[in-house]
């Protein structure tokens, strides 16, 4: 069976504003990605998911949109994505942008217009109320919003915003919205990006077919019917933390989104590492549906926001909480934790290795968030999600190699203290130093790539006496892979006939030097070896 790109693809996330700044104003830029793009490409990423760039006030990291088909000048200009899109083509990479459609900035024009009179032609474009339903959805944001509902004094109504009150919430049962928004996917599709991250789908759909899910999904259809005929290769990357028998009818068959951001599996990456057991991940794996054959899911460690722990059983929500949130001012929203990777798992390199072992050893796309790769910190002394919202650290030089601006200047505090700070935690070092977090994970990059068996549909789980270990194996007409991931601290070993087909394979990845399979395999503790056959 042939793959889609986006099957084999390992997608890297770039905050444009926080990654490398070119013209001195204390802001990253698109340009600055373009400059790193050779470093990207190093990696062996070969897609770039950008967060927004778009005019905005900057008050939700830039998912407050105030003009979906304009660059923020702090970003740069239409110029500058364009040469962005065409660097990547000659590297052989892509691009996905943000669809931000669930909401828009409350300063955007249409807002601002529908304000004004009820017999604005804007005013439906938005969510009113006289008197809101008491029994509504709970806020996104519980411990910042007390009400999805905010009263406008222009207006004279109530407008819905399931987000913060400065965002408010697009009626996308209105057939004029769904055009605009066709328009926005339309421009961007046309300038040559490869997809698009949808922001907040689960609650686009609500909003599309006005509280009934059956009929909202059909917004969806709408944008892969107006998509596919100009590129079939187009990626729509839904964001659904849904049930895992919701996630079918957002793949349908094959015809509405592509991939599905896998929030269930996150959840429980966590929880198989903080129990230092593999049968949470792999329950939750052989839970999902099975995707159609050009469809997927991506699967990551942190992204932009807060990690969300809602949804597992109360005993496993406390343990994963205590083990990587112990303290308050970790903790977000009352379900989530706003730490970056590399703290709450107290910065072992070794730790960090194989974590994202794991990440490539799961069957979907993977993402790494930018700083991932070289175990960038958190401050916690930053707001809610802002947090694990830090500039990039490229070196030990003051700025951190981000920006030559004054630091006062700068979008969001660079870390430069602690054992996180970039006078320790930076690119430069890690390129340097052989073995290095950075070195590791290039080196499982690019491994990943040339297994191309590695594929929803070709995997099985090997249950293991020792159940420390994840062991999966992928297997298609030309190849088999086995990998084994110990996801706890202490060395383990267990006899080759647990795992039958060891005989004959070839190391393809290890986090040491071992002995060649025997009789025995072994693993050191936070230890990953792959082996394969042909």
């Amino acid at each position: 069976m042939g793959q889609v790109w986006h099957q084999n693809a390992v997608i890297y996330q770039v905050d444009p504003g926080r990654f490398f700044d070119t013209n001195a104003d204390g802001n990253g830029d698109l340009r600055g990605v373009v400059e790193k793009l050779d470093y990207i490409a190093s990696l062996g990423a070969t897609t770039l998911w950008l967060n927004p760039f778009y005019v905005s006030p900057g008050r939700d990291n830039g998912y407050d949109v105030v003009d979906h088909l304009a660059v923020d000048p702090r970003s740069g200009s239409e110029d500058d994505i364009c040469w962005l899109l065409e660097e990547t083509r000659k590297r052989g990479m892509r691009v996905i942008v943000e669809l931000v459609a669930q909401h828009t900035s409350d300063q955007a024009y249409w807002f601002q217009e529908a304000r004004k009179t009820p017999q604005s032609p804007f005013r439906d474009f938005y969510i009113w109320s006289d008197t809101p339903e008491p029994n509504e959805p709970a806020p996104m944001f519980p411990t910042v919003e007390p009400s999805i509902w905010r009263w406008d004094e222009e207006a004279g109504q109530y407008y819905r915003h399931l987000f913060y009150h400065h965002e408010p919430d697009l009626n996308l049962s209105n057939p004029l919205v769904v055009a605009e928004v066709d328009r926005i996917l339309l421009y961007w599709a046309d300038m040559g990006v490869a997809g698009f991250r949808i922001d907040a789908a689960s609650h686009m759909v609500e909003q599309a077919g006005a509280g009934q899910k059956e009929t909202g999904y059909a917004l969806f259809d709408r944008f892969h019917d107006l998509l596919m005929p100009r590129n079939p290769d187009t990626i729509l990357l839904g964001e659904v933390d849904v049930s895992v028998e919701e996630m079918k009818h957002y793949f349908d068959e094959g015809e509405r989104l592509t991939t599905l951001l896998n929030f269930w599996i996150n959840k429980n990456i966590f929880l198989a590492m903080a129990r230092e057991d593999a049968s949470p991940l792999c329950k939750a794996l052989e839970e999902l549906p099975v995707p159609p054959e050009r469809c997927g899911y991506c699967f990551w460690l942190r992204n932009h926001d807060e990690l969300d722990m809602e949804d597992l059983d109360p005993e496993d929500y406390a343990f994963v909480m205590d083990k990587y949130a112990p303290d308050e001012e970790m903790r977000i929203y009352g379900r989530g934790i706003r730490r970056r990777l590399a703290p709450m798992l107290d910065g072992d390199e070794r730790h960090l290795a194989m974590a994202h072992a794991l990440l490539f050893s799961l069957p979907g796309t993977p993402v790494i968030r930018y700083g991932d790769e070289i175990g960038m910190g958190d401050d916690l002394r930053q707001p809610e999600r802002e947090s694990v919202r830090t500039p990039m650290q490229w070196d030990d030089t003051p700025g951190a190699g981000f920006s030559s601006a004054d630091p006062q200047q700068f979008i969001s505090p660079i870390i430069d203290s602690g054992k996180y700070g970039y006078q320790h935690i930076n690119v430069a070092e890690q390129q340097a130093r052989s073995g290095s977090l950075l070195q590791r994970i290039r080196e499982l990059v690019h491994v990943w790539r040339e297994l191309p068996e590695i594929h929803y549909h070709c995997f099985t789980h090997v249950t293991l006496s020792h159940k420390s270990v994840y062991a999966v194996r992928y297997r298609d007409e030309n190849a088999a892979t086995l990998m084994f991931i110990n996801l706890s601290s202490q060395p383990v070993e267990f006899g080759c006939e647990e795992a039958e087909g060891l005989a004959g394979a070839q190391e393809v990845l290890a986090d040491d030097n071992y002995d060649a399979p025997g009789t025995h395999l072994r693993l050191n503790g936070y230890g990953y070896r792959w082996l394969r056959l042909r």
